[in-house]
């Protein structure tokens, strides 16, 4: 399988088409190698439009989701950023090439041990990656110029709006464990939070403190 000609595809017909507009996203993701951050037997898949398995009752998500929030950042390259769910490490791989650095917080060691070693392949060595519970952040990191979030919550954690620089911008999936509404916060000049709904998605639950509790997924 010619992976680059598929690459070129899913971000015409995926991301393009779908109206991303933000060029330093389309470039990236016509440079990241999204297979290389799914097993052997999936890489034929890879750059499907849809989301992928990648163990401990996880996945990949799809591009489109990826492109649409990423862009919703709107990142310039200047950025210190929060991501929570490290997962597979193609959204950090993403954020690492459109931000100065990322942050990303894992709560599955077996992920996050993946992740690092496919970003260090690549020679992403801008991003630090922490086994923790993503629900309250990365504190002595704090404050954030963008905030990311790759599962669904029940609500938006007040540790991510602690956690948000002024001008900053917060992006994540909210409502119950099958169904969420993406939604970005800004934070205002005079403190106060600007909230928008972009689209319904749907993400694995956000588990953790100030998140959904463990049904034993891993």
């Amino acid at each position: 399988m010619d992976f680059a000609i598929a690459r070129r595809r899913m971000v015409e017909q995926q991301i393009v088409a779908r109206g991303v507009t933000d060029v330093r996203v389309i470039e990236a993701m016509k440079n990241i190698p999204r297979h290389l951050f799914v097993e052997v037997g999936l890489q034929a898949h890879a750059y499907s439009d849809s989301s992928l398995p990648i163990g401990a009752k996880q996945t990949i998500s799809q591009p489109y989701m990826v492109a649409a929030m990423s862009a919703a950042l709107e990142l310039q390259g200047h950025e210190r950023i929060l991501e929570v769910g490290t997962g597979s490490g193609y959204q950090t791989a993403l954020l690492a090439k459109l931000a100065k650095r990322v942050y990303s917080v894992e709560r599955i060691a077996i992920l996050a041990g993946r992740a690092r070693k496919v970003l260090d392949q690549l020679q992403l060595s801008n991003v630090n990656i922490k086994i923790a519970d993503g629900t309250i952040g990365w504190k002595d990191q704090a404050p954030f110029d963008g905030i990311l979030v790759a599962a669904g919550s029940p609500e938006i954690p007040l540790s991510y709006l602690e956690q948000l620089d002024v001008g900053g911008k917060l992006v994540l999936p909210v409502g119950d464990r099958d169904q969420q509404i993406l939604v970005r916060v800004i934070r205002q000049q005079d403190g106060s939070f600007k909230k928008e709904q972009l689209m319904g998605c749907r993400f694995v639950p956000l588990i953790g403190e100030q998140g959904w509790e463990d049904e034993g997924n891993g």
